[in-house]
C-alpha cells in the first residue's frame, strides 16, 4: 500500500517511514512525502495512494476540510491526521471535516501507528461493503419503481405487500387499495379455475410460473398481461415471499389482431374483386335478356310480372355485389357536383331494412343546401356505416335523425377547434340516434382503424375509420358528440363548390330520345351471351352494331370497314388485348371514334389500365340495357354538345371578320 504524507515537517516524514519500515511485517507500506495541498492534489492524480496523513495545524479546520472535499471527489479516500495538543473541539471539527481519525504526534509509535491505520481502512472498507450495498439497493428499487412491466410482491401466503407504480398505471388501483389484500380482486373471469390452482401448486414447488393471462382493471376493462411468479427464498431455503412480473400485452395484441383483420379484409377484397368480374358479366347477362324478353311479351300477362320478378332478383343481387365492393374498398369513385339533399334523400329509403321496424328513422332537408363535389356510393357508405353503429346503440329501439344543413364557418368557430379548419361555406350532415352513447374515454379513438367498443366478433373496428377516411378524402371534416345514456350525435362537414358553374347547353335534337340513334357502334365483349344480347338491344334502338369478340378482332373489324365508326363500347380486360390498348391504337386508326368502358372487375383493376374516366366513359357491370343505352347516348351525344359549343364560339368570330 502507497501512503502519503501531507505536511511541511520534514523530519515527520522521516520519523513515519522509520516507524513503516520496522512494521512492514505487519503492515507493507510505502511513504511519499507532499510538503503542500497543492502538491498533494498533483501527487494524488499521478499515483494511486490508499491512505493520507495530513498534519493538521490549530484552527486548520479549512484546509482539512479542502482535503476531505477532493478526496471525496475521488471515491471516498481514507486519511488521518497528525494533531499537536488538539482539544476536544478541534477534534470534532476534524472528524466532522472527514478524517476517518486523529492521533497526536507525541504518540506517534509503531504500535499506535499501525493500529490506527489499520482502524482507518477497516473502517473504510466497511463504509465502502455498506456504500455498495446501498447503491445496489438503490439501484434495485429504482429498477422496479420505473420498470414498464407490472411488479408485485406478496407473503408466502399471497397478501400484497408491494406494488410498483406500472401497477397503479395499467390496473387502476393504487397501493392503499391493494396492500393486505391477495390479487383475486383482478379475476377477469376468462380463465378457468384450474389456472390458479395450477398456478399456487407450481410456486409452491419452487418453480416459476408463466402463463399469458386476461385480467379485468378497476374500470372493468380487460387486460392482457404476460406474467411469470417466482418464489422468494431465505438462507434456509424456505420460501418467504413471492414476486410477480407481468408485462402488459394488451397493446401488442391490439396491433396483431389489427394486422390479423388488414390481412382478413385484403383476403376478401380480393375474393371479392375475382368473384366480381364472372358474377357481374352473369347478372348483365341475367338482366339483358330479361328485359329482351319484356319487350316480346304481353303487358299485363303472367310471363311479364315473372320476367318483372327475374329482373328484380337480378337487380338486388347486383346490389350485393357493390355493397361487397364498397366494404372492400374495391368500388370505383366517381365524384361529381351534385346537391346533397337528394342523394341523401334517396339512400334514406333504403336505411329503413337496415336499422329495423323498432326504430324510428328521421330525414330533416335543410334550405338552401350548396353544391358539393360527392361521390354517391360514398355517401352510401358512410350513412349505411352510421346507421349500423345506432342501431346496435339502440337494441330496444330508439330514434335516428338524418339532416342536412348550410353553415359559414367564420375564424370564431375555427378558433375554438383543435384541427386546422379552412374558413367558407360548408353543406353539413348530421346523424343523430337516443341510444347508449360513447363513453368519454373512447371518443378520442373512434375513427381509429380496427378501434372498436364492441364484443368480440360483433364488430370490426372499420365503419367509423372509413367515415373519416371518406370525409377526408372529400377535403371534409368530422365531429362526434357523445355522453353515456343520452345518444351520440356525428357531424360532417362538406366543402361546397362555388355557385358560378358552367352548364351546357344540349341542343334539343339530342334530348328527343335518349335511347335511340341512328350511329355505328362497335361493341367489343369476349362473353358471347352478353355481347348478343347488348347488339340486339341497341339495334332495335337503331344503331348499327358491329361486334368483336376481343380486341384483336375489333381492329379487324375496323379495318374492313369502311365508314365511320361513332363509338367503340369495349370491356377493359380481355384476353389477346385489352380495352386500354384497343383504345390507344383506335386513336391512330380511328381518331374520330369515341370509347366507352365497361367492366365488371373492381375498381383497381380497372383503375390500373389507366384509360378510364369513371364520370364520363365508363359504366359498371352489371348494368341494365337501358342504363347501357342512356351511356352510350351520353357519350355520343357529347361530341354533338362540345361541337355545337365550338361552333357558337368560331361563328361570331367569322361574321365579324366578314363584315370588316
Amino acid at each position: 500500500m502507497r501512503v502519503l504524507l501531507v505536511g511541511s515537517q520534514e523530519e515527520d516524514f522521516f520519523l513515519i517511514r522509520e516507524i513503516l519500515d520496522r512494521n512492514r511485517g505487519a503492515l507493507p507500506a510505502e511513504l511519499d512525502h507532499a510538503g503542500s495541498l497543492a502538491e498533494a492534489k498533483t501527487m494524488l492524480q499521478l499515483e494511486n495512494y490508499g491512505l493520507i496523513l495530513f498534519e493538521h495545524e490549530t484552527g486548520d479546520a479549512a484546509a482539512t476540510k479542502l482535503l476531505s472535499d477532493f478526496l471525496q471527489s475521488r471515491g471516498a479516500m481514507p486519511f488521518i491526521l497528525l494533531t499537536e495538543h488538539a482539544d476536544e473541539k478541534a477534534v470534532a471539527e476534524i472528524i466532522q471535516a472527514g478524517a476517518y481519525d486523529c492521533m497526536e504526534r507525541s504518540q506517534l509509535n509503531g504500535a499506535n501507528l499501525v493500529r490506527t491505520i489499520r482502524c482507518a481502512l477497516g473502517l473504510h472498507a466497511t463504509q465502502q461493503q455498506r456504500q455498495l450495498a446501498e447503491d445496489s439497493l438503490r439501484k434495485l428499487s429504482c429498477a422496479v419503481e420505473q420498470s414498464a412491466d407490472i411488479i408485485f410482491i406478496t407473503d408466502d401466503q399471497g397478501v400484497i405487500e408491494y406494488v410498483n407504480p406500472t401497477f397503479e398505471k395499467v390496473t387502476g388501483y393504487s397501493p392503499q387499495e391493494v396492500m393486505g389484500q391477495t390479487p383475486g380482486f383482478l379475476k377477469s373471469g376468462q380463465q378457468a379455475p384450474a389456472i390458479y390452482r395450477e398456478l399456487w401448486e407450481t410456486i409452491r414447488s419452487n418453480d416459476v410460473y408463466r402463463n399469458i393471462e386476461v385480467n379485468r382493471k378497476k374500470t372493468g376493462g380487460l387486460y392482457y398481461v404476460d406474467e411469470s411468479i417466482s418464489p422468494i427464498r431465505d438462507s434456509a431455503g424456505t420460501i418467504t415471499h413471492f414476486v410477480y412480473n407481468g408485462r402488459d400485452l394488451t397493446e401488442r395484441l391490439r396491433v396483431e389482431a389489427q394486422l390479423l383483420q388488414a390481412q382478413k379484409m385484403d383476403a376478401i377484397g380480393r375474393l371479392a374483386g375475382g368473384v366480381a368480374h364472372d358474377f357481374n358479366n352473369l347478372l348483365t347477362i341475367i338482366t339483358s335478356y330479361s328485359e329482351l324478353a319484356l319487350d316480346s311479351v304481353v303487358a299485363g300477362s303472367s310471363t311479364q310480372s315473372r320476367l318483372q320478378e327475374i329482373l328484380s332478383a337480378a337487380h338486388r343481387a347486383a346490389q350485393l355485389t357493390r355493397q361487397l365492393l364498397a366494404f372492400s374498398r374495391q368500388q370505383p369513385q366517381a365524384l361529381r357536383v351534385a346537391e346533397i339533399n337528394p342523394v341523401v334523400g334517396g339512400i334514406v329509403k333504403t336505411l329503413h331494412r337496415l336499422i329495423g321496424e323498432d326504430i324510428e328513422l328521421i330525414f330533416v332537408q335543410g334550405k338552401d343546401v350548396g353544391r358539393i363535389r360527392l361521390d354517391p356510393v360514398q355517401i352510401e357508405q358512410i350513412l349505411m356505416n352510421l346507421a349500423a353503429n345506432s342501431r346496435d346503440a339502440m337494441p330496444e329501439g330508439g330514434r335516428l335523425t338524418i339532416q342536412t344543413s348550410n353553415v359559414h364557418l367564420d375564424e370564431q368557430y375555427a378558433e375554438n377547434k383543435k384541427a386546422i379548419i379552412p374558413l367558407g361555406r360548408y353543406a353539413v350532415l348530421t346523424v343523430t340516434d337516443t341510444g347508449s352513447g360513447i363513453p368519454s374515454d373512447h371518443l378520442a379513438h373512434v375513427f381509429e382503424p380496427f378501434y372498436t367498443t364492441k364484443p368480440s366478433g360483433k364488430g370490426t373496428g372499420l365503419g367509423l375509420a372509413t367515415v373519416y377516411g371518406i370525409v377526408k378524402q372529400n377535403h371534409g371534416f368530422v365531429w362526434v358528440y357523445s355522453e353515456p345514456g343520452l345518444g351520440t350525435t356525428l357531424k360532417i362537414y362538406f366543402p361546397c363548390v362555388q355557385d358560378r358553374t358552367t352548364t351546357l347547353e344540349v341542343p334539343k335534337s339530342c334530348l328527343a330520345d335518349a335511347l335511340r340513334g341512328n350511329e355505328t357502334v362497335l361493341l367489343v365483349e369476349d362473353e358471347e351471351a352478353l355481347r348478343r344480347a347488348s347488339a340486339e338491344f341497341l339495334g332495335l334502338r337503331g344503331y348499327t352494331v358491329l361486334e368483336a369478340r376481343d380486341g384483336l378482332d375489333a381492329l379487324s373489324v375496323t379495318k374492313h370497314h369502311g365508314s365511320t365508326i361513332h363509338l367503340a363500347v369495349t370491356d377493359v380486360v380481355m384476353p389477346h388485348m385489352s380495352g386500354g390498348q384497343l383504345a390507344k391504337e383506335l386513336q391512330t386508326t380511328r381518331p374520330e371514334t369515341r370509347v366507352l368502358f365497361v367492366s365488371g372487375y373492381a375498381g383497381q383493376t380497372v383503375l390500373d389500365h389507366k384509360v378510364v374516366d369513371v364520370e364520363n366513359n365508363f359504366l359498371q357491370k352489371p348494368f341494365t340495357l337501358t342504363q347501357l343505352a342512356k351511356k352510350v347516348r351520353t357519350v355520343l351525344d357529347h361530341n354533338k354538345v362540345q361541337a355545337h359549343l365550338a361552333d357558337d364560339i368560331v361563328r361570331p368570330y367569322s361574321a365579324t371578320a366578314g363584315s370588316d
